[in-house]
């Protein structure tokens, strides 16, 4: 299935942590980035140096660039520029990333009080440590996750060579006259520190909360949520994966915008019912939940594939024998959810998915139970409404249009056909500009023989058996899901659709199938 990602966000509680590996891939990529920001802010620096000794100071070029100073800048230089490369490995062990972690503004900021020691005295100077510092501790703060503590504790040793440095400066700067001394300057600046200290542990305590925050919030139970990748009238569909068993899985969430009594207690049915389901060829589920903040979910099994939609989009009409071994399956997982007393009411192509599994190819999964009706408590109430008009206009059988509220299995037969007539043909058994057209066309048209549609011949048995699933009377069609399995299987042994083709065309088409 190719549907681009989409973020979602639903605060849990309860829900399990990342895993340790992401969580040192994550911290790892976030001290590069900042060793990576510190390489460039000095690199920038060096450069413009280089720059304005070239306008202004050109007959000193050298002098001036062989200096202490610049010498000292390089190192600084050459030391962000390997706590860069060597943060961003992913061979770096945790605790060497760490060491990055507080060694590298350490350095910096101590590399760069050195380099303005050997500087000649210039008013001012000594406030110039004061401003770096503010630079690389805020830059750490914004961008490497961190408590607190460990950010206080990291300003906390930057602090010592700045307020050392900008003593040291005052001592020397030429322009300092009273009241000003060296000593109101070293306290003025550590008081300035201790200010910058105590905002970078506040933002430290935010951006690391906020971190903590979309790690859980990305988290139902014990699935971790990826990249959305459908949405039906109940909900939204996202890819996730079992955060302890890395199984991956598929969570469906009831949309908010379409929360009420009566849709809640439907996606609760949908999701008992489902449960109770364990034919092969219909979609597991996993697990159910609930957050506390009263959205409703539930796990299944993930299923990478496509739809039979997409399989005649790309592929156009399907041979003859596939299309018998597709609707077998598909037959199976209706004749034991319709054993159990459950109507699907929503059988069409885009809920029908193809995959491999198991290292069979041609596998079919039955999805999608959000209209399910059950025949054995139709007086749910609240739950199905009379006379609403539920599922997809093209498969829809005559009874559900006109008479919703009684219709029982043989509907579901009603849209298979409609299924395997738009494999046989590329469309559906009717069409129209409107629903109105269309749901006219089910009720009062016959349909045209699927091999008068195609425009080749068809295994006559099979285009029987389609016809009589698109019958207008449900007593004409087959009785039930387990015979319209007989009858295909019938039809199968004129028209066999072999293992081994099926695992060439997967083989051939695989690189199609799962391009975007």
């Amino acid at each position: 299935m190719s549907i681009r990602p989409e973020a979602v966000r639903v605060l849990v509680h309860g829900g399990s942590s990342p895993s340790a590996e992401e969580v040192e891939r994550f911290f790892s990529a976030r001290v590069a980035g900042y060793a990576k920001l510190l390489t460039l802010i000095l690199s920038g620096m060096y450069a413009a140096g280089v720059l304005l000794a070239l306008v202004w100071a050109r007959p000193y070029f050298w002098a001036v660039h062989l200096h202490p100073t610049k010498l000292i800048h390089l190192a600084l230089m050459a030391i962000g520029a390997g706590a860069w490369q060597l943060a961003r490995r992913a061979s770096c062990p945790r605790w060497l990333v760490s060491a990055v972690d507080v060694v590298l503004p350490l350095s910096v900021t101590a590399g760069v009080c050195a380099a303005g020691a050997t500087a000649p005295a210039v008013s001012g100077l000594f406030l110039a440590p004061l401003l770096f510092s503010a630079l690389v501790l805020l830059g750490r703060a914004a961008l490497v996750p961190s408590s607190p503590r460990q950010t206080v504790l990291v300003g906390l040793a930057t602090a010592l060579p700045t307020v050392a440095a900008a003593y040291l400066f005052a001592a020397g700067d030429p322009g300092l006259t009273p009241p000003a001394t060296p000593e109101l300057v070293g306290t003025g600046v550590s008081f300035w520190m201790l200010a910058l200290i105590l905002a970078t542990a506040k933002i430290s305590s935010v951006i690391y909360g906020l971190h903590r925050a979309v790690a859980q919030a990305q988290k139902l139970g014990s699935y971790v949520l990826g990249e959305k990748i459908g949405e039906g009238g109940m909900g939204t569909v996202y890819r996730a994966e079992h955060a302890l068993l890395k199984r991956p899985a598929a969570v469906k969430l009831l949309l908010p915008d379409r929360v009420g009594p009566d849709s809640i207690a439907r996606f609760e049915r949908e999701v008992r019912l489902t449960a109770q389901l364990t034919h092969p060829n219909t979609v597991a589920v996993y697990d159910y939940g609930r957050t506390p903040d009263g959205l409703f979910y539930y796990a299944m099994e993930f299923l990478d594939g496509l739809t039979l939609e997409a399989l005649v989009r790309r592929h156009g009409p399907q041979p003859a024998a596939r299309v018998i071994h597709i609707l077998s399956q598909a037959a199976g997982a209706l004749a034991e959810a319709h054993a159990l007393g459950l109507i699907h009411r929503d059988v069409k192509p885009a809920n029908i998915l193809f995959c491999e599994r198991g290292g069979l190819p041609d596998v079919v999964k039955l999805v999608d139970f959000g209209l399910v009706k059950t025949m054995l408590n139709e007086g749910a109430p609240g739950l199905t409404q009379a006379g609403a008009l539920a599922g997809t206009p093209h498969y829809l059988s005559p009874e559900a249009i006109s008479d919703p509220a009684r219709l029982d299995h043989r509907a579901d037969l009603y849209a298979l056909g409609g299924v395997g007539y738009f494999l046989l043909t590329g469309h559906p058994p009717f069409e129209g500009k409107h629903l109105i057209e269309v749901c006219s066309h089910h009720l009062h048209s016959v349909p045209v023989p699927p091999s008068q549609r195609l425009g080749a011949a068809l295994p006559p048995a099979l285009e029987q058996l389609v016809l009589d699933c698109l019958a207008k009377s449900p007593d004409a069609r087959p009785r039930d899901a387990s015979a319209l399995q007989e009858r295909l299987q019938g039809c199968a042994r004129d028209a066999v659709w072999s293992l081994a083709e099926a695992r060439a065309w997967w083989q051939r088409e695989a690189v199609e199938l799962r391009a975007p």
